[in-house]
């Protein structure tokens, strides 16, 4: 048994990692800036009492940490949080434990950081412009042109995204530069944003996710994940289909490991999203963790083992895991709101299909909901899992399909 020292939780209530730990048999340690947020959730809350301590530190103070740490040595620590992937990695490095190194984790949460540094290992770009402030975001765009898109140089899960795509959108951003510069505000947690923004060409292409463990500078491509927008203007993930890799996916393997070696990745899991374009794959951007909104459970579900045991692994022993046997597919599907208003109840078809993987319904009555602009809109998804993709597709649609979304 293991003592594990787990820093906040993805989406903020995501707690298949803390699950995973104690089906292993592990004891664990939960460290958060703001514990009174996870004690409102009453299933988050339920877990969080399993746990050895619960450590508040809204600062982060590396000294709070080691005395706890003095006291009951923790083995290993996971952070699937990205706002807080930089205090976790020195964290680590001041306790001596296996995880991403500081200075490679201070990188990959700077969008902009990231593309100097591949740029200067030889690595195709996409034009891009780092702004702050209005009157430099018009000048971008102007200097750029069209089609473009503009996110916070410290961006997470497809949020705060404007694209540019037309005349109609250039003059929409005219009319509002201060309040696109703005940036988000505050995160979160504890967390305020940088206010900076990226400016990048707009690439169109298929999108693909591709899921990494690397240990010690070497790295394993778990699968490729092909995902599905929802409609124009939309930024929000409408599904995906994660194939688990078999020695198919050499080329891009290829490509992500370049990546990863070009920005001295060392330790820990990441998500990798890459436009594969009529010139080739081009880079999104680089994330250094392991992917959120759920789709863990769909990793798991095609490499038919917890993908979450498998980091815990990893951060405990160095030890990469192994590749699929042979290659399974994985589908979701969101659903969201039709139209905006106060959400009623969600009401899923029963299935009791082979294929069928599971629903999650992250949405409660008494929402305020609306149409899918970014991945927080969507209200839960479907999924489903077998080794014809054909029809683990055709299921997940008609599940779908057949949901009931009652809005007031």
């Amino acid at each position: 048994m293991s003592h594990l020292l787990i820093v906040e939780l993805p989406g903020g209530n995501d707690t298949d990692i803390l699950t995973a730990a104690l089906e292993q048999g592990h004891r664990f340690t939960f460290l958060t800036a703001d514990p009174g947020y996870y004690q409102t959730q009453s299933k988050v809350a339920d877990v969080l009492a399993r746990a050895e301590a619960v450590i508040a530190v809204p600062d982060f103070a590396l000294t709070t940490v080691i005395a706890a740490h003095q006291a009951d040595p923790f083995d290993a620590i996971l952070c699937l949080q990205d706002l807080r992937t930089v205090e976790a990695a020195q964290l680590a490095a001041a306790l001596g434990l296996r995880f991403l190194n500081p200075a490679t984790a201070t990188l990959a949460r700077d969008k902009a950081a990231v593309r100097a540094r591949l740029a200067e290992a030889g690595i195709l770009q996409p034009p891009t412009r780092l702004v702050d402030g209005p009157d430099a975001l018009l000048a971008a765009v102007a200097a750029l042109g069209l089609p473009l898109i503009v996110k916070p140089v410290d961006g997470f899960g497809s949020q705060n995204i404007f694209a540019l795509r037309t005349e109609a959108d250039l003059a929409a951003l005219q009319r509002m530069p201060d309040l696109i510069a703005a940036g988000p505000g505050v995160y979160g947690l504890g967390v305020v944003a940088r206010g900076a923004m990226l400016v990048e060409r707009l690439l169109d292409g298929v999108v693909i996710g591709c899921d990494t463990m690397s240990a010690g500078g070497r790295h394993v491509l778990l699968g490729v994940n092909e995902k599905l927008f929802f409609p124009r203007p939309s930024f929000a993930i409408r599904g995906g289909c994660f194939t688990s890799h078999c020695g198919q996916f050499g080329e891009v393997e290829a490509i992500v490991c370049r990546l990863l070696d070009a920005i001295g990745f060392d330790y820990g899991a990441a998500h990798i999203e890459l436009m594969l374009t009529e010139d080739g794959p081009q880079l999104i951007e680089i994330n250094p963790r392991l992917v959120g909104a759920l789709i863990p459970r769909l990793v798991s579900a095609a490499l038919r083992r917890s993908v979450h045991a498998d980091l815990i692994d990893l951060h405990l022993t160095g030890r990469l895991p192994a590749l699929a046997s042979a290659p399974m597919h994985a589908v979701t599907r969101w659903f969201a709101a039709g139209k905006a208003g106060t959400l009623v109840s969600i009401s899923l078809p029963p299935d009791n299909a082979p294929l069928y993987a599971g629903t999650d319904v992250v949405a409660r009555p008494g929402d305020t909901v609306g149409p899918p602009y970014d991945n927080a809109d969507r209200l839960g998804c479907v999924r489903t899992c077998g080794p014809d993709r054909a029809e683990a597709e055709a299921l997940a649609e008609r599940l779908i399909a057949e949901t009931f979304i009652g809005i007031a």
